[in-house]
């Protein structure tokens, strides 16, 4: 393909050519040449003049990386928003679990067999360590 120039004359003709533009053309009035496509098009996709300013770099695909890299940026961000959340959950609930171990009531679980067995001493405390950790962990 050949470059093209658009220009329009002093008619307002639109006219488009392999050629340049004749010199009487104002320089307004040339609407492409062959060459400014690249910086034209970036500026289009909202680019910064660097990637217009790279040789041989498509518009359309340096477009496309940055919508993905704003993409992969989004969707990190929600991901870590995610886990924040859980980690407040998390931090809530071993608060509470510890407040209740430390109340003195009885508590029970409810073992592998279906039986509920009450919490002596040492599970109680196995369990008030497993909480504390998830606090550590969790409670920032």
């Amino acid at each position: 393909m050949q470059a093209q120039y658009q220009w329009r004359d002093k008619a307002g003709q639109m006219h488009v050519s392999d050629l340049p533009p004749p010199a009487d053309v104002p320089e307004a009035n040339v609407l492409k040449r062959p060459g400014a496509r690249v910086a034209r098009s970036a500026a289009a996709a909202g680019l910064p003049a660097s990637a217009a300013s790279r040789a041989g770099v498509d518009p359309e695909i340096e477009a496309r990386r940055a919508r993905a890299e704003q993409t992969d940026k989004a969707r990190a961000k929600a991901e870590e928003d995610r886990l924040a959340e859980q980690r407040a959950e998390n931090c809530q609930r071993a608060r509470a679990q510890i407040g209740s171990l430390e109340s003195g009531q009885r508590l029970a679980r409810v073992n592998a067999q279906g039986e509920r067995v009450l919490l002596d001493d040492r599970a109680r405390a196995d369990e008030v360590d497993v909480a504390r950790r998830v606090m550590a962990s969790d409670c920032r």
